[in-house]
């Protein structure tokens, strides 16, 4: 499949544009002599600064402290701002990109809604709890900004839409943080796709399983530790403070903030965000949904998800060795490629021509306006597959869907599940 790019609306450019008229004219005017720094001149490895793509952090520690040194990487950023409500990543943020450009510059906020509301930033990477995700990334497609948003994309299937409206209606470009979907799952897709083992019936993905409800009580002083708890809390009910409720450790295991149901769907959510975007990506359904979703049972070992074309998507149970692994009407793609059909050398979406990752995929697209790889609409998607999983292991009974509608079809009880109730004020 050839790679089609669609544009977006011109970004909040205008900024671009008048710097440049504004020196053009400068040098026309005035006859005596016009000095420039360095800085704004660009060198090898920065842009100048009309060309910079100016930029701000949101959800600053872990995996949102890493997104943002990637992209603080880049010749053609310059950061301006971080934000987090916990004071040590945040004041650790500002430090890092005050020693990448030898100044004092960057300001470090609190709250997000100052970052969003200052008209000289072109973007932010969001790298905030899931719970926050959808409120974070709406209010910047309203206040001009462009996202690139950490996996995954969503707590909920309706936050998921949402962001998708706000994101074409709002002219943004939106890319989830889905970086192993090509970097570590990329080359057994392509594989998947060549055509050697005909057409793709069954994929299978391994993650962890659900988040569950946190029932820890009061434990410590969110002042002491740093952290402003209402604003980390957020759209989430309101719980007393436990610093294992906000924790960074990754996995199922109780310290951090994966684990509870308030805050994120799991590791099922989390990492399948990477290995289910991955396995749709190599069964060629990155914009497709199931039609049906059965748990596991008497007649069925693992949750699998069933596609309209009869294809079916399983979670774990990898028979050929590798994690997505395909089997084919022609043969198998695990720990080796195994088929006998014939190779079609045709291209499958990929970054946008020249760039070779996540980050300079979506730089490349604020600029020049085309859809990210892990567009929003890709990347709600993946969510979806996800959050659909984590219901019907929490319903225990098989689930139809309507991939076009999305919802479950007279189905009441599963629809509620769709979505949830947000703390005031934060509504989207």
């Amino acid at each position: 499949m050839t790679t089609r790019r669609i544009t977006c609306p011109p970004r909040r450019g205008s900024r671009r544009e008048f710097l440049k008229a504004t020196t053009a004219t400068a040098a026309a005017t005035f006859a005596a002599p016009y000095v420039l720094t360095s800085t704004a001149l660009g060198a090898p490895d920065r842009a100048p600064a009309s060309e910079r793509i100016v930029m701000a952090g949101i959800g600053v520690g872990g995996q949102g402290s890493g997104d943002m040194r990637n992209m603080l990487g880049s010749r053609d950023t310059q950061y301006v701002a971080v934000c987090d409500v916990k004071t040590r990543a945040r004041d650790g943020a500002k430090n890092h990109v005050d020693g990448r450009y030898k100044n004092k510059d960057c300001k470090a906020y609190v709250d997000f809604r100052e970052v969003l509301a200052r008209d000289d930033i072109d973007a932010i990477n969001c790298g905030t709890p899931d719970h926050w995700h959808a409120i974070v990334t709406i209010t910047a497609c309203r206040s001009g900004k462009d996202v690139y948003c950490q996996k995954p994309l969503t707590l909920t299937i309706a936050e998921g839409r949402a962001m998708v409206t706000a994101a074409r209606r709002y002219g943004r470009v939106v890319s989830g943080g889905s970086q192993r979907v090509i970097g570590n799952y990329g080359r057994l897709a392509k594989d998947a796709r060549s055509g050697i083992i005909g057409k793709v019936t069954e994929a299978w993905a391994s993650v962890g399983g659900p988040s569950r409800p946190c029932y820890l009580g009061a434990q410590g002083d969110p002042k002491a530790d740093g952290i402003d708890w209402d604003l980390w809390l957020g759209p989430a009910p309101w719980a007393p403070y436990h610093p294992y409720r906000c924790g960074r450790a990754y996995g199922l295991g109780g310290k951090g903030f994966r684990t509870w149901y308030d805050y994120s769907g799991g590791m099922m959510t989390d990492w399948g965000g990477h290995t289910f975007g991955g396995a749709l990506y190599g069964m060629g359904k990155l914009e497709a949904g199931p039609v049906e979703i059965i748990p596991p049972g008497k007649d069925n070992k693992l949750l699998t998800f069933v596609f309209a074309d009869g294809a079916k998507l399983h979670h774990n149970g990898n028979p050929y060795g590798s994690n997505p692994c395909y089997k084919g009407t022609h043969g198998i793609v695990g720990r080796s490629v195994e088929g006998t059909g014939e190779r079609t050398n045709e291209p499958i979406e990929f970054y946008a021509e020249g760039t070779r990752s996540i980050y300079a995929d979506f730089l490349h697209c604020v600029k020049t306006r085309q859809r990210p790889f892990r567009d929003v609409e890709r990347s709600h998607r993946t969510a979806t597959v996800c959050h659909l999983g984590n219901i019907a292991y929490l319903l225990k009974r098989p689930l139809k869907w309507d991939p076009v509608k999305e919802e479950f079809p007279d189905d009441p009880e599963a629809n509620r599940m769709r979505d949830r109730p947000k703390r005031g004020p934060w509504i989207l």
